[in-house]
């Protein structure tokens, strides 16, 4: 049994190399925060330096052979937090960063709504594809599937889409007040 005076976590704390603080030079020891442990200074508050356990800058996965266009350092693939991500490996000193997502794709259909723009291939924030205007915010047509160049039977939009059901593919007016099925064999 433990007392008081007794520290819970002394085993950790030993295994620990001791670090002093950089900036008043006392002892920094292992704190626990809302967001899990961390080392702080033994000096706190008069002294509020925080170190964090493990770095989450993001781990290198794979070395391009692409130079940095800002600084001609080699370009690094990284696991970061939020996914994956291409930066500079001479990071902090310089913060280049290119996302590996693909560029927005063409599909070459006419926007039947503002008859300016095309339909481009975009993704959401939660990662689904859908399709849009690239005149936006001028124009705000989009639609979830794939679009097809046709008219619909029924009302006449001038844009269709391809359906997923368990009978097969079909294609379907993209028009919202309509959303007709569409006959084949016609």
């Amino acid at each position: 049994m433990t007392t008081d005076s007794d520290p819970l976590f002394s085993a950790h704390e030993q295994a620990l190399q001791h670090q002093s603080c950089p900036q008043c030079s006392a002892d920094l020891v292992m704190r626990f925060g809302k967001h899990g442990p961390f080392l702080g200074c033994d000096h706190y508050p008069e002294c509020d330096y925080i170190q964090p356990l493990k770095q989450n800058d993001g781990h290198i996965v794979k070395q391009l052979d692409v130079p940095c266009p800002e600084c001609a350092q080699p370009l690094v693939l990284r696991q970061g937090r939020y996914g994956m991500f291409i930066g500079c490996s001479a990071y902090p000193e310089c913060h280049y960063l290119a996302s590996p997502e693909k560029k927005p794709q063409q599909t070459h259909i006419d926007c039947p709504e503002c008859h300016q723009g095309h339909l481009v291939e975009r993704k959401s924030r939660y990662g689904k594809l859908f399709y849009a205007c690239d005149k936006y915010p001028q124009c705000r047509f989009a639609v979830n599937n794939k679009p097809v160049v046709g008219v619909c039977q029924q009302c006449g939009f001038g844009l269709l889409i391809e359906k997923k059901l368990a009978s097969g593919i079909k294609l379907q007016c993209a028009d919202r007040k309509c959303n007709a099925y569409q006959d084949t064999e016609k």
